[in-house]
């Protein structure tokens, strides 16, 4: 019996066995991608990250830098009902376009794609500055929104173009601790500007630093290209069905959250019907992804096995509690322990630096030892352990200042350890010419984790202060009361200084709890990542760095690229069977080449290889 190792062959005499391993000879599989590059310099690293952070860093400034400017937009353009829409139009446009950037770079390049979101996102900026009404300002937030996603998306996919599957680790952690540090350090940014100066400067500030960024992109980042594309043709080849369909689903469905228990309530069809058909038109793009997309945005083979699958579930719920930590902390500082809005930006410090400073940690341990497995496990403990003891803080006790800061380092600790081993695991799962399909996926996972942890939080936050809605009357009289009720609590922070010291205690306490209620969901979602961890196998960490594949023929190279999990089948075709499929010929696939093989331990899959002149083999 064959073994592993062993190659295969086949004359017309020799029977074909039926279930053995396959492994081609190296002259019969197609050859992906271009040889090995030497390493890249220092001086060259240096100037590859340096636009790259700042890249990072705009686009995680603006997610949160006009947090403490709203009142002052709203009082500007006396337009209080637009409030929402502030941040909401970011938040939309960026997680609706991350899934599309990764395919349209890989058709026309990394460098034209990411030099299009820079001029997106400068434009934006500069409508947003110039706003003489708030409907101008939300429509160029939403633009910054598409520039934001795009800037993010390529980022990480020219790192992951540029370096060895083995060191690309360290570099995605360098980004992602100055992805950290922006959003921390962005409303202390804001309140500044809107303090000293004017919330405009939370946009004009963006000007300087994207043209420089612009520039040296332009100039100095020798990237591939792909071969010359014209743009109809390169357009023809997107997947447009599956670009609507993802875009029309994540639209929908944050719209009914943004919506729900603020603009209307969760019961009312409005927000049915948005999660509803959002929810159906997911289904429906995940079908057009796996029977009728030719180039899908998120082919089927990114997620071969249960263990891709949970790579991709760890980094949505560590991204779930990750985001909901960075919400309500500041929450509970204000609200329990009386700080002043600055302050609770302060107090969020710990949480962020441990974060930044143990994905560097990190990214160098699995560049050192090639191995991912062990940081998610050690990045799990630390979390369930930091998330877990947020339970424990007392409301009586004087020393919860400094336990707080220490669960929030433990719990950062776990964040940033296993910031990149997820993306790692389904990149080494993958093909390298999936790598931006990857980062895409996960991309678009991690938002829609974001979005929707803030929200399903904030849901167990208001019902906790609903249930404490009697005490609180008894305590303060129902108009003050009123207040202080669920959908109102959030907002009411600064009315708590202004009640009688028993009265402060009161609420004060009734918030302690219903926070409390949010740390035990957190809990559960953070043991949710620890069981998936455990589902998670280690792959082979190459440090072989291959050049990027670009243009629109790469998707037959695509198609013709063998799976890492799948079990080949043989069996033996005469050449005169080879009859290619309708959808094959529309592809563009040679029918003495492929063959749609059906199988039931193969699902549907093309890899039919013509390895002899009188013989063709379903893989």
């Amino acid at each position: 019996m064959a073994t592993q190792t062993e190659t295969i062959t086949a004359t017309p005499s020799e029977p074909i066995p039926n279930n053995e391993p396959l492994t081609l000879s190296p002259a019969l599989v197609p050859q992906v991608g271009n040889p090995p590059e030497p390493s890249m310099s220092k001086r060259d690293i240096t100037l590859l990250l340096t636009p790259l952070c700042l890249s990072v860093l705009l686009s995680s400034l603006d997610l949160t830098i006009l947090t403490p400017s709203i009142p002052s937009i709203v009082s500007d353009f006396a337009s209080p009902q637009g409030y929402i829409w502030i941040g909401s139009s970011f938040i939309l446009a960026h997680t609706a376009g991350t899934p599309i950037w990764g395919a349209v770079s890989d058709i026309f390049g990394r460098k034209p794609i990411m030099l299009l979101s820079q001029a997106i996102f400068f434009f934006a900026s500069l409508l947003c500055a110039l706003a003489e009404n708030m409907h101008s300002l939300i429509i160029g937030r939403a633009w910054q929104g598409v520039g934001a996603s795009g800037m993010g998306m390529m980022v990480n996919v020219i790192i992951c173009d540029s370096f060895s599957l083995r060191d690309r680790g360290l570099y995605l952690a360098v980004t992602s601790g100055v992805w950290a540090l922006g959003s921390a350090i962005s409303p202390v940014i804001g309140g500044v500007m809107s303090t000293s100066l004017t919330w405009r400067w939370c946009f004009w500030i963006n000007l300087p630093i994207t043209f420089l960024v612009f520039l040296t992109i332009l100039i100095f980042l020798p990237l591939p290209s792909p071969p010359k594309t014209p743009i109809l043709t390169g357009l023809k080849a997107l997947d447009w069905s599956g670009s609507l369909l993802i875009i029309g689903s994540a639209l929908m469905i944050l719209l009914a959250l943004d919506f729900g228990n603020v603009v209307l309530a969760w019961s009312s069809p409005t927000v049915i019907n948005l999660l509803v058909f959002g929810t159906l038109t997911l289904l429906l793009f995940f079908l057009n992804e796996w029977k009728l997309a030719l180039n899908p945005i998120f082919p089927t083979r990114l997620f071969p096995n249960l263990s891709t699958i949970a790579a991709y579930g760890v980094l949505a719920f560590d991204s779930f509690v990750f985001i909901g930590l960075a919400y309500y902390l500041p929450l509970y500082s204000q609200s329990v322990l009386g700080a002043n809005a600055l302050m609770s930006g302060v107090h969020l410090v710990p949480l962020i630096v441990s974060c930044s400073l143990s994905a560097a940690f990190a990214g160098v341990a699995i560049q050192k030892t090639g191995r991912y497995l062990p940081v998610m496990y050690a990045a799990q403990v630390f979390l369930m352990l930091g998330v877990g003891l947020f339970i424990s803080l007392d409301f009586e006790e004087r020393g919860n200042l400094g336990k707080l800061f220490g669960y929030e380092i433990l719990a950062g600790v776990g964040v940033g350890m296993n910031i990149e081993g997820p993306i790692l695991a389904a990149q080494a799962a993958a093909s390298e010419l999936d790598t931006a399909a990857v980062i895409a996926a996960m991309g678009f996972v991690r938002s829609m984790a974001t979005a929707v942890s803030v929200v399903v939080g904030g849901v167990i936050f208001q019902n906790g202060m609903d249930g404490r809605n009697g005490l609180l009357v008894d305590k303060l009289g129902g108009e003050i009361a009123s207040s202080f009720g669920g959908g109102e609590a959030a907002g009411s922070i600064d009315r708590i200084g202004l009640l009688g010291e028993q009265q402060r205690q009161v609420v004060r306490l009734a918030y302690f709890e219903s926070l409390r209620m949010v740390w035990i969901m957190y809990v559960a979602f953070a043991g949710l990542a620890t069981f998936l961890t455990l589902l998670v196998r280690g792959q082979k960490l190459s440090d072989e760095h291959k050049e990027v594949v670009l243009g629109v023929e790469r998707g037959r190279s695509t198609r013709l690229q063998p799976q890492m999990e799948l079990e080949p089948v043989l069996s033996a075709r005469s050449g005169d069977g080879c009859t290619p499929s309708r959808r094959q010929r529309k592809a563009g696939v040679p029918g003495e080449v492929l063959q749609q093989a059906r199988s039931p331990r193969v699902r549907y899959q093309l890899f039919l290889y013509h390895l002899e002149a009188e013989k063709c083999w379903v893989w």
